[in-house]
């Protein structure tokens, strides 16, 4: 571990604009629209992957010959790879380059989607979709920060806006490609359809940013330690409701890993979880914010099916009809945020999304329905037009709430939050549903979200400066 005050941990300056490490300015046009080709595509590539692969999971389970259940783990696989990976991938950016790591993550997910098409049995195939995850994690936790380096400052938060769009309607085409995918062909080309896309968006990647790396050794201990406490994490609430006692023992080892890690990075200069952000009360508020947020807005998505399907009668293709219109709003607010926050407080913005966010989720959960599905929909736009307006300028305040030099360790951080924050929400319905009727989870599920969502917006308006 290098020392805090060398050379090597120090910010790189006096960079030109439009260097090829990416001055404050930015870099210059038309570099830059290759350089976000390169970052938005690989997003899209990841986002796409993750909602094709679960609307094939039945498809998957009957070629193989597996139980459905044993088919989850095509989706579990590739998300615990993701979260164990998020921060030493985030780590290893800020040391060897943020460029030189997140190109390698695009080989690697391609790659990865290779063995992922050939392959012949179910643990294969899992195998196959943890080293995508491994790909996928350099891609979402430095994605953010190339944008930081590939942009002046006054653009960014339309850019994050955009971005936002992005993956929004990338989230919402998923179930559409992959059924599409799989009406004219069987379930590899799912994965194999990436392979032409990986090899354009790595020529594209050539005009991405060079930020120099800081050559801090990346602590293999606190990597094992992290990726250990976040494993046991996601298997301890994977268990919660079907091995109680199982899930008490993971959740347990989960927080003693947690605790070693702290006290190993607490002394760093630039610990693997990024500690000396989160002293910083902008950083932390926003990191707080996003993980009620993401919870509600997943206690809200995995409430809204049931809701659909067993309240109100509706078939699987109709329940995605009538989900679609909040993945669609989101992608119109999200610019929109994006523009306002380079004019308006942050922390109002936010206040405000998680208001109207947390209203939708409200009059979703006590409006009588009277049988009919349609007065979900105006709910639903608006449930979608406070999360876009949310989450670009808490992402925006997140990211400049950071040195550059930091930038990979914020992308870390937002990738952690989020998928902290929708565990949380997966927790919840878990426990609804165990501990309540089927008919009234889903409700109950609705007002929870609401109860986060506004708990959002609250933590958020500590930020408004009067």
């Amino acid at each position: 571990m290098a020392n805090p005050g060398s050379a090597a941990t120090q910010p790189p300056t006096n960079q030109a604009p439009g260097s090829a490490s990416g001055g404050e300015d930015g870099l210059p046009t038309p570099r830059r629209h290759y350089a976000t080709l390169a970052i938005m595509a690989t997003l899209v590539l990841v986002v796409l992957d993750g909602a094709i692969a679960n609307v094939a999971l039945p498809t998957v389970a009957a070629a193989l010959d597996v139980s459905p259940a044993a088919s989850v783990w095509v989706v579990n696989g590739y998300q615990l790879a993701l979260v164990m990976a998020l921060l030493p991938c985030a780590a290893l950016g800020e040391s060897l380059g943020l460029r030189r790591v997140f190109t390698g993550g695009i080989a690697l997910f391609t790659a990865a989607s290779l063995l992922c098409s050939l392959s012949p049995s179910l643990p294969w195939l899992v195998a196959a979709r943890f080293v995508q995850g491994l790909g996928g994690a350099a891609v979402v936790a430095l994605g953010i920060g190339l944008m930081r380096f590939t942009y002046p400052h006054r653009l960014l938060g339309a850019v994050i806006g955009w971005n936002a769009t992005v993956i929004a309607l990338s989230g919402a085409a998923g179930p559409t490609i992959g059924s599409a995918i799989l009406a004219v062909s069987s379930w590899p080309w799912l994965f194999a359809v990436n392979l032409p896309v990986g090899a354009v968006v790595l020529l594209a990647a050539r005009a991405l940013p060079r930020p120099p790396g800081t050559g801090r050794k990346l602590d293999l201990l606190s990597a094992a330690l992290n990726a250990a406490a976040f494993a046991s994490l996601v298997l301890g609430v994977d268990r919660a409701t079907s091995q109680p006692m199982l899930a008490a023992g993971l959740l347990a080892g989960s927080v003693v890993g947690f605790v070693a890690l702290v006290r190993r990075e607490m002394p760093r200069h630039a610990p693997l979880i990024p500690l000396d952000l989160l002293r910083s009360r902008p950083f932390r508020v926003s990191v707080v914010a996003s993980v009620c947020c993401f919870a509600g807005q997943m206690a809200s998505t995995i409430a809204l099916p049931f809701l659909l399907q067993h309240s109100l009668g509706q078939d699987v293709v109709a329940t995605g009809l009538y989900m679609t219109p909040w993945p669609l709003v989101v992608a119109i607010a999200g610019p929109i945020s994006g523009r306002l926050a380079d004019r308006v407080s942050n922390g109002l913005l936010c206040a405000a999304g998680g208001a109207f966010l947390a209203l939708g989720l409200a009059l979703s959960a006590v409006w009588p329905m009277g049988g009919s599905p349609w007065p979900l929909v105006p709910l639903l736009m608006l449930s979608g037009f406070g999360f876009g307006i949310f989450q670009t300028p808490n992402n925006r305040n997140m990211l400049l709430s950071a040195p550059r030099e930091r930038s990979g360790a914020v992308g870390g951080m937002q990738g952690t939050a989020r998928l902290f924050g929708q565990t949380a929400g997966s927790v919840i319905m878990a426990l609804l549903f165990t501990l309540t009727s089927p008919s009234a989870a889903p409700r109950l599920g609705l007002a929870a979200g609401a109860v986060l969502a506004l708990a959002a917006g609250l933590v958020s308006a500590t930020r408004i400066k009067p």
